[in-house]
């Protein structure tokens, strides 16, 4: 089975990160959730990354604060893509975090999204969007949110626009 592995660093992440959870849930996309750290125990990340390889996850997405080095010890375990959230966290609401996140050594990339609630939802929908590179009913589904999201904004807008 095919399915997205979500990696949080802490308990503490988890408030933000079921916003990626909800999101793929909503569209239908198995998915795998764990708390493992690349400081605190980094043989149980390893293995978790063989472990869920082996039983298919496609894409591993990795949420983390301050040093943020999950998703970077992931990118330099898997050839699988890994989506990187940076936490906000510590005395720089996640700023380090994003730089951690961002500031890969070529050749060991991670995408890299928003920190915090924005990032968590488009880290699901960037791991929906290239796992639809091969489902066309994910495709469909992806390309109707986006109708169904551009109808809002027109219905919105005709509820208080002024046009001359």
């Amino acid at each position: 089975m095919k399915f997205v592995s979500i990696i949080i660093g802490s308990k503490s992440d988890y408030d933000v990160m079921k916003e990626c959870s909800s999101t793929l849930e909503k569209f239908g996309v198995p998915f795998e959730l764990i708390i493992s750290s690349a400081h605190r125990s980094p043989e149980r990340t390893k293995n978790y990354i063989q472990q869920a390889e082996a039983k298919g996850a496609q894409i591993f997405i990795a949420a983390a604060g301050m040093a943020a080095h999950l998703a970077g010890a992931l990118a330099g375990t898997t050839t699988r893509p890994v989506i990187g959230v940076p936490m906000a966290s510590g005395e720089l609401r996640g700023e380090d975090a994003l730089l951690s996140t961002v500031m890969m050594p070529a050749g060991m990339p991670v995408a890299t999204v928003a920190i915090g609630k924005a990032g968590a939802i488009n880290s699901a929908y960037l791991a929906m969007q290239i796992l639809a590179l091969n489902d066309e009913e994910l495709r469909v589904k992806l390309l109707e949110d986006r109708i169904s999201k551009a109808k809002k904004v027109e219905l919105d807008s005709s509820e208080i626009e002024v046009i001359l």
